[in-house]
């Protein structure tokens, strides 16, 4: 049988090419991994823009202005924390926080939600006047939440009611005029609400809810709780005439959500003196 012309030269030029594919498969598969995980490997989250404490506390008086819904205050809230983390000892934002709870804690029906957000409203408010003490917000929210705290807890309430005393007169000294002299809403409250053994009295409501009209006649919620205690009072008459002073009240700018709640309280009113 014939033997093929230099088959070892063949051999050996078939390995070599044999090898030669061998490598480069391998370079071809180590390139194609290699991109494969350039392409799977996820890039990094973007940085979101830094955002000031100013704009953090526009944007959550932004959402507040809609605070009949409760969604917004809530996320004003987490405006508000965001705007601390980044400035610790502001103290816009410490008793707006403070604000901010004591309106969901007023306004949700969940209990353990009011709890914390009234509690969280006192720390809010406790930084504050920590901050600025000579100033009337942290003040008047302070007390507010401890009023909050004490309208769902009749233990807290006992032990509350000096605090808010305390907070509501030093308002008054600052500024009686703050928030439409609500310093006078909260304090007739109190001595509506508080036993006679603890120096309650719906006289003493009665002065104060007096006090606070005479001062801001616009005050919608004022006058809803001087009807009620006229009421309680056995004063039917000067009841009425609160009730019927309000609802022709246009509701102050910015205060539509406390008007609508003063007008709901009255129609209730009026079913019960008719």
């Amino acid at each position: 049988m014939t033997r093929l012309y230099n088959t070892d030269g063949l051999t050996f030029f078939f390995g070599q090419k044999r090898r030669k594919e061998a490598i480069f498969v391998t370079i071809a598969v180590a390139v194609f991994i290699t991109n494969a995980c350039r392409k799977t490997t996820p890039a990094p989250p973007a940085v979101p823009p830094a955002v000031s404490t100013a704009d953090a506390v526009r944007q959550a008086d932004d959402l507040y202005s809609g605070r009949a819904d409760l969604i917004k205050v809530r996320q004003g809230i987490v405006a508000l924390r965001q705007a601390q983390a980044t400035d610790p000892s502001n103290y816009d934002s410490a008793w707006r926080l403070a604000k901010f709870n004591y309106y969901l804690g007023s306004h949700t029906s969940d209990q353990a939600g009011q709890d914390k957000a009234f509690r969280d409203g006192i720390d809010a408010g406790k930084l504050a006047v920590e901050l600025q003490a000579g100033k009337a917000d942290g003040h008047f929210w302070l007390g507010a939440n401890y009023g909050g705290i004490a309208q769902i807890s009749i233990l807290a309430g006992l032990a509350e009611i000096e605090d808010i005393k305390r907070e509501m007169q030093t308002v008054l000294k600052i500024d009686e005029r703050y928030q439409g002299g609500s310093a006078y809403l909260v304090l007739g409250q109190v001595y509506q609400q508080s036993p006679r053994i603890l120096g309650g009295g719906i006289e003493k409501a009665i002065e104060y809810f007096e006090k606070g009209l005479r001062i801001a006649s616009d005050n919608a919620l004022l006058r809803a709780h001087l009807a009620e205690a006229y009421t309680e009072a056995h004063r039917n008459g000067d009841a009425r005439r609160q009730i019927e002073a309000l609802l022709a009240m246009k509701p102050s700018p910015g205060y539509e959500p406390e008007y609508n709640d003063a007008v709901a309280q009255v129609k209730k009113l009026q079913e019960k003196i008719k």
